[in-house]
């Protein structure tokens, strides 16, 4: 067989590059590779839904945020302002800045002590709220607005505890794009939890029995059936403790931040485990119950009935069940 020689050689060649080209392009339109939206691996990720692996809210670009889409200067803190109350259908009252974005919580940060967990990349997806001008909305108590101090030195907005951040991806006022990011990113109420439609608000405190027990229980939403006092504030566990020998490691300054729970009498309990139900003399001079020999406390960041805002704190703080174990705990 004779071989393609001079200007008819080189047109064969050109035609066979034209033609391999054609099928290359072919086989990447195929892929969905025309307009560059495949990850390396060879996955689609242009349209995909927040990854909830990490926490953080990541998405294509590992933090929930198509640069391609966040708004012009994004990443960048902006004074908060004067702030106020959304009252959305959906999400319930949402906290929002003087320019009426949606204010978010992440729930990877701390309120106890307030620390911010979101920085880098993250914090260009999450532009951190500033605190300057911070005033409250009407009707909304002032000294539940703070500051922390971030890794950068920089100063962002707290409310209770929490720190506060808007999203890139929310272009205008009344936005909420942001809301469930990740399984961890919520828009924030003006008390600082997370914004909640009326219908899965926490009851109002006037909601309790007309004489509660000294201890009883009641059916979290999230935790299951845990202990509370006679007020109906939630009453913790300390992992670091000990039934037996029966043994408190809070002492001294811990004991303002989770006093004990002063002795019940056992027939005035309801639901409570009888076993191990004895009074714990304390080296300090204090009296604590215990409940199945280990000892109890509240959280002074509890402000009312319902809260559970000790819960998890340090990893070593829970709150109880009715057999004295901690729930939620690790095993």
């Amino acid at each position: 067989m004779r071989h393609p020689s001079g200007s008819s050689s080189r047109a064969w060649r050109s035609a066979s590059l034209v033609a391999t080209a054609a099928a290359m392009l072919a086989l990447t339109t195929a892929c969905g590779q025309e307009k560059g939206d495949q990850s390396p691996n060879g996955q689609n990720v242009g349209n995909q839904a927040p990854a909830k692996g990490d926490g953080y809210g990541a998405g294509s670009d590992g933090y929930g945020a198509d640069t391609g889409e966040a708004k012009e200067g994004a990443g960048k803190a902006k004074a908060a302002g004067q702030l106020a109350v959304w009252d959305s259908k959906k999400l319930g009252k949402v906290v929002t800045d003087s320019e009426g974005r949606t204010l978010y919580r992440f729930d990877k940060d701390t309120a106890e002590p307030p620390k911010s967990n979101c920085d880098g990349a993250c914090a260009t997806t999450w532009p951190v709220a500033s605190p300057e001008g911070a005033e409250a909305p009407p009707g909304v108590d002032k000294s539940l607005l703070g500051e922390v101090t971030r890794t950068d030195g920089s100063k962002q907005l707290t409310i209770d505890g929490w720190p506060m951040y808007r999203y890139a991806k929310d272009a205008k006022a009344g936005d909420a794009k942001g809301q469930g990011v990740g399984g961890t990113w919520y828009a924030a109420a003006p008390d600082g939890k997370k914004a909640a439609p009326a219908a899965e608000a926490e009851p109002p405190a006037d909601t309790a029995p007309v004489d509660p027990a000294g201890l009883s229980t009641r059916k979290d939403p999230k935790l299951g059936e845990i202990v509370v006092d006679k007020n109906g504030m939630t009453v913790y566990r300390f992992t670091k403790d000990s039934a037996w020998p029966m043994k408190s490691a809070c002492t001294g300054a811990c004991l303002e931040k989770w006093p004990v729970v002063p002795p019940v009498e056992k027939n005035d309990t309801k639901g409570i485990l009888k076993k191990g139900f004895v009074v714990f003399d304390r080296p300090d001079g204090q009296q604590q119950q215990t409940i199945d020999c280990w000892p109890m406390y509240t959280f002074s960041g509890d402000k009312k009935p319902g809260d559970t805002n000790g819960q998890g704190v340090g990893g070593t703080w829970y709150a109880a069940g009715p057999d004295g174990k901690p729930v939620g705990a690790p095993k």
